[in-house]
This record gives C-alpha cells, sequence and structure tokens, in this order.
C-alpha cells in the first residue's frame, strides 16, 4: 500500500500504525442499552465475517448478544458490514466484507505478529479486522473510561472506518508526518467521522434497535479523556503538539460529532477540511 512505506502497516487500536504507543487509541464510552439488539433467528447474530465458526452455533440472538461479548461483537461487526455494504450499493460501487478476527494474546497477520498491546487493529493488506477482547477491560483499568458495549461498538466502527478508507484508497493519504494537521491525524479523525455515520444508521440495520443521545454523550466524556493531548499531560506532563497521530480530544469529538450529526461520507472529508 502506497503511503505508509516500507513494511505493510496496520492501523490499530483507534487507528494508530502498529508499534506507535498503545497509549494514543481512541475510543469512545457510553451506555449503549444492547437490549436493542434484535435478532432471534440464527441469521442476525450468526457469526458472519467473523473468523471463529463456534460463534456462529453459540451467537444467535440478542440475548446472546446482551449476556456475551463475543457474541455482542460479533452482532456490531454484522451491523456495521451491513450498514456499508448498503451505503456502497447506494453509491453503485461494491463493499468488500472484511474478515475479523477475535484474539487474545497474540496473533499472525499480513502486517506482520500482533500481541494484545496492540489492542484492535486494521490490517491494510489483508484487509482484515483484529479485535483483542481483553483491551475493552484495560480501556477502563488502564485509562479511566467508563467502557461498556458502546465502547466496544465504537471501537469496532472505527477499525471499520479504516476499512472504508482502504477500500476509497484514502490510506494513501496517510504519510509519515505527525501533528495536529498532519494527514496522519487526518486519517484517524476521517476515521472517527466514518464511526459515527454508523452511529446514525445503527438502527437501521435492524441489529441495534435504539442508540441514545446519553449513549454518544458518555463516549464523547471518554473520547475527551484519551485525545492526544489528554494522553500526553496525563502520562507524560506536558502537551507536545507536534508529536500528535490521533488527535486532540475535541479534534475527535468534532469528528465523530460530524459523522453522527450528518449521517454523510461527503462531510467527513478531513483532507480538505479545516482540522485545527
Amino acid at each position: 500500500m502506497g503511503g505508509l512505506g516500507g513494511m505493510p502497516a496496520a492501523l490499530g487500536g483507534g487507528g494508530g500504525i502498529v508499534g506507535v504507543v498503545v497509549l494514543l487509541i481512541l475510543v469512545l464510552s457510553g451506555g449503549m442499552d444492547l437490549g436493542g439488539l434484535t435478532g432471534s433467528g440464527g441469521s442476525a447474530l450468526s457469526g458472519g465475517s467473523v473468523s471463529d465458526s463456534t460463534l456462529s452455533e453459540d451467537c444467535q440472538t440478542g440475548e446472546d448478544a446482551n449476556e456475551r461479548q463475543d457474541c455482542r461483537i460479533v452482532a456490531v461487526v454484522n451491523s456495521v458490514q451491513e450498514y456499508w455494504d448498503g451505503e456502497f450499493e447506494r453509491r453503485n460501487a461494491s463493499y468488500r466484507f472484511a474478515p475479523t478476527e477475535l484474539f487474545t494474546g497474540q496473533t499472525n497477520t499480513q502486517c506482520g505478529a500482533a500481541s494484545s498491546a496492540v489492542g484492535p487493529f486494521y490490517c491494510p493488506p489483508g484487509q482484515s479486522v483484529y479485535l483483542d477482547l481483553t483491551f475493552f477491560q484495560e480501556l477502563q483499568t488502564q485509562f479511566g473510561a467508563q467502557g461498556g458495549p458502546f465502547a466496544e461498538a465504537y471501537v469496532v466502527a472505527h477499525e471499520y472506518g479504516h476499512h472504508v478508507q482502504n477500500l476509497l484508497g484514502l490510506l494513501d493519504e496517510v504519510g509519515g508526518a505527525t501533528g495536529p494537521g498532519s494527514n496522519a491525524v487526518r486519517t484517524e479523525l476521517q476515521a472517527d467521522c466514518f464511526a459515527g455515520i454508523w452511529a446514525h444508521h445503527a438502527t437501521d440495520t435492524e441489529l441495534i434497535e435504539r442508540l441514545t443521545e446519553a449513549d454518544i454523550a458518555a463516549g464523547l466524556d471518554a473520547a475527551a479523556a484519551v485525545g492526544d493531548d489528554r494522553i500526553q499531560e496525563r502520562f507524560q506532563g506536558e502537551v507536545q503538539p507536534e508529536a500528535w497521530t490521533h488527535g486532540s480530544a475535541a479534534q475527535r469529538q468534532q469528528w465523530f460529532l460530524v459523522g453522527y450529526q450528518g449521517g454523510d461520507m461527503e462531510r467527513c472529508d478531513t483532507f480538505r477540511a479545516d482540522i485545527n
């Protein structure tokens, strides 16, 4: 893939390059009531594109999703991909469903070996999403995020935002520079925006019944806590904007809301917008 140079790179956690300090991970946390996950038949919560075949047998209903994290992830993956498949079709384009691997400890990918320290990530050469389920607990214990079902759902939607970028050829814009206006940050903010678009349309997929403004408000609060500026201040004692790779708390909040409130891909052109 052009623009990233050298070995194939993976967009991890909140969308950083694998190897970048994991503290720069984006997540939005909320209290989404996934009693709103629907589907009493096998098709709604089947394993779908998730690689673990046993999930097809174990994850059958909305109740399964509410009781089990892995089943909940399956439902969110299916919802996100169902939305983007429909959106691409509406634009007379073809969406390629990305495989999703749930892992703990470590896994091997076309972007190289990855451990749990990386967190969830997207591997462009393999067009696959990798989700470490232990990450969501670490998100709360290490970062003080509220966590919960919407935190998980947002992370999934963000990684699939990178997949959409890859299908559209937008990851070629990444480059190696850092800073508030860098293409690295613009790439992450666009993935945030695409995740917001999914949240806007989530109930249209019929896998998620409701998503409240309270969920979004809680998510935005957590997003602010893990913006580049907040993380640097917390763990380094000073803010260094020139080193940003993901965006500040304000930038991340802004672009998720652009997608969530507008629900329109045309509004997510972070590469041409004034993001500072």
